[in-house]
């Protein structure tokens, strides 16, 4: 019997596993993946908004400036990359001038600090790249920019090193209520709680159907986003938005935190299961960029994805028990600025939600710190030599793209949370997301796969079961 049960392992049940597992609870996290951060948190912006888009009094406005200003210690605390770069909401025309004008307003009565205007000429010092026809910016200087993906990875690591526990391909089909909740897996499997945290993405208007709870309905959006090679990190120093528009923040250009530009997302109402890119969506991309920026390297991308994003009909956060049954509480239709929103969601749902159903008291050994998951190439050369003569296989560059060593692939396989197939230790290094994208060290990465986990290579998957590399042998 667990006290708490989160169910979704992206971003926002992350950070609230890891919140509650600072506390004296007996809990766990049900992911329906075969991996945690494999759904929104997986394929979105990486932004750290500074809270003057969403609307005064709403809880995006007020989760925004609260997480943006914990970003910092959470991401330390977990060795997540962060950098505070700042933002720039660009105008083309005086009519977007005036609308800049009333986000500074927004952002002001939001309680985002150090907003400014600024014209053509500051724009340009700022930014050498931008484009001509470009008048004016909001300057937002507490924007900034983290990995979405290491963020819930590091989170639930962290948990589960707090004593959380992690059940995988456990896609929920069935809850009910016997005193506690017993939820059942397709598969079977059932798990017993005291309490039900839904924080599903776009499965969470599912989850909530299954107590009876037809309280809102969920949306999807696919933007489609085109990464370009780090040789081209130069291009712009401040994330770069156009003046938004009734669909969202609209399409970026923006630095990553590994030093990449990432340019997306289109906005298309979708299937939730469409995950493709399409020759339009991505001609809509490079067209955007352009108006932005000049002389944009297209010719340096290297890869292109799609990412889903769940909305709701109630067109802000879902942070509340449900009406149909006491103990079950829902975290839904979290979309933009969900990811910079989501320390302070965490806090509040076990402060202001769990406390209040439940006796917490806070651990006296709750250790929040984490160690980064990829680190080696940043060490000195001593630092290096004194791992490498303690694990000579940190000794052993697999990844030459991303510098990734067989020391942090092992480490990727053996920590909290597990990875199990390529692309788990590709989230968790960076091993396959260089200039060649897996192209030379996929085979190695697959043999050490195999190896630590006494599988045969025809077992090996990129993204669990049914994603198997090989058939056979030839030989």
């Amino acid at each position: 019997m667990f006290d708490v049960a989160v169910i979704g392992g992206g971003v926002i049940g992350g950070l609230i596993l890891r919140e509650l597992s600072s506390y004296d609870l007996k809990i766990c996290l049900l992911e329906k993946e075969y991996d945690v951060a494999m759904g929104q948190s997986k394929a979105n912006s990486g932004i750290v908004h500074a809270g003057f888009d969403a609307k005064p009094n709403s809880l995006k406005a007020k989760f925004n400036v609260l997480g943006n200003k914990m970003m910092p210690k959470i991401t330390a605390e977990l060795g997540v990359k962060y950098s505070n770069n700042g933002s720039l909401v660009v105008a083309f025309s005086s009519e977007e001038m005036q609308t800049l004008e009333e986000l500074k307003l927004r952002g002001e009565q939001n309680g985002v600090e150090g907003l400014r205007i600024i014209l053509k000429n500051e724009l340009q010092e700022l930014e050498p790249n931008i484009s001509n026809d470009a008048v004016g910016a909001l300057l937002a200087k507490t924007g900034g920019i983290v990995c979405p993906y290491e963020l819930t990875i590091a989170s639930i690591g962290n948990a589960m090193d707090n004593g959380a526990e992690l059940f995988t391909a456990f896609d929920v089909c069935e809850i009910e209520k016997q005193g506690h909740f017993v939820i059942t897996a397709k598969d079977g499997r059932k798990i017993s709680a005291k309490l039900v945290i839904n924080c599903a993405g776009y499965g969470s208007q599912k989850i909530a159907n299954l107590i009876g709870d037809y309280s809102f309905t969920i949306g999807g959006r696919k933007g489609e986003y085109i990464l370009l090679d780090r040789e081209s990190g130069h291009l712009v120093n401040h994330t770069l938005f156009f003046t938004p528009t009734k669909k969202g923040k609209g399409i970026l250009v923006s630095p990553t935190v590994d030093g990449n530009i990432l340019l997306g997302p289109t906005a298309d109402e979708v299937d939730f299961e469409d995950r493709s890119t399409t020759t339009n969506g991505l001609a809509s991309v490079i067209s955007k960029a352009n108006e932005m920026c000049k002389s944009v390297p297209h010719h340096t991308a290297i890869t292109s994805f799609t990412g889903v994003r769940a909305y709701s009909d109630k067109h802000d956060f879902i942070i509340e028990e449900s009406s149909k049954e006491k103990g079950f509480f829902n975290c839904a239709g979290i979309e933009s600025p969900g990811l910079t929103s989501a320390p302070a969601i965490a806090k509040y749902v076990v402060g202001n939600l769990i406390d209040k159903a439940l006796t917490i008291k806070k651990k006296d050994n709750f250790n929040p710190i984490r160690k980064p998951d990829y680190f080696f190439s940043k060490l000195s050369m001593e630092e290096k030599n004194q791992i490498i003569k303690e694990n000579p296989s940190y000794g052993k560059i697999v990844c030459r793209c991303e510098k990734i060593t067989e020391g942090e692939i092992i480490r990727a396989l053996t920590e909290n949370p597990k990875a199990t197939d390529i692309d788990g230790v590709k989230r968790r290094t960076r091993a396959g997301m260089g200039r060649c994208q897996g192209g030379f060290c996929q085979p190695y990465v697959a043999e050490i796969i195999a190896k630590v986990n006494c599988l045969e290579l025809n077992d090996v998957t990129k993204n669990g079961k049914g994603s198997e590399l090989l058939v056979g042998k030839t030989k």
